[in-house]
């Protein structure tokens, strides 16, 4: 029950709710409730399970049971193909949210960088005299070590 960690109130209704027992489940979907069984069973479509271990269906898997049907019925994919199909999907789903969220670390971390580099700049001192290049003259100054007289 995933949806549970989402929701602001305990009984507020998600599409990730699971409130609907097979045969309304089999009827939204317009699929017999054996189909559903067998898809339970093959693991394309996994509904929660109350505590007597009866399926419930939450709005989420109503749509991904029609999916599944119009992968079968209109593409002509397999039932294992579908499989393959629903987990490729639910891992890019995965990874979109991984890269969203370290996108956010790093934009988080570039802003912290941004916000030290300006508290550096900011404590630089004021009153220090700028560097001015200044330029050397071009005259050559020979010095010569005078000669020590000799004594008579």
């Amino acid at each position: 029950m995933e949806g549970i960690g989402r929701r602001r109130h305990p009984y507020e209704l998600t599409d990730e709710s699971p409130v609907y027992v097979i045969s309304v489940a089999a009827q939204l979907s317009g699929l017999h409730p054996q189909t559903l069984r067998q898809y339970d069973r093959l693991g394309l479509v996994s509904p929660d399970r109350t505590a007597g271990r009866g399926r419930r269906y939450s709005a989420r898997d109503i749509e991904l049971l029609r999916q599944v049907q119009q992968l079968s019925q209109d593409e002509g994919i397999n039932l294992a193909g579908i499989k393959r199909i629903i987990e490729l999907e639910n891992q890019v789903a995965a990874l979109s949210a991984r890269v969203a969220e370290l996108q956010s670390v790093v934009d988080g971390a570039a802003a912290a960088m941004q916000q030290r580099e300006a508290q550096v700049h900011a404590s630089y001192r004021r009153d220090l005299v700028p560097y001015q290049d200044v330029q050397q003259a071009s005259a050559l100054v020979v010095w010569r070590p005078k000669r020590e007289q000799k004594k008579h």
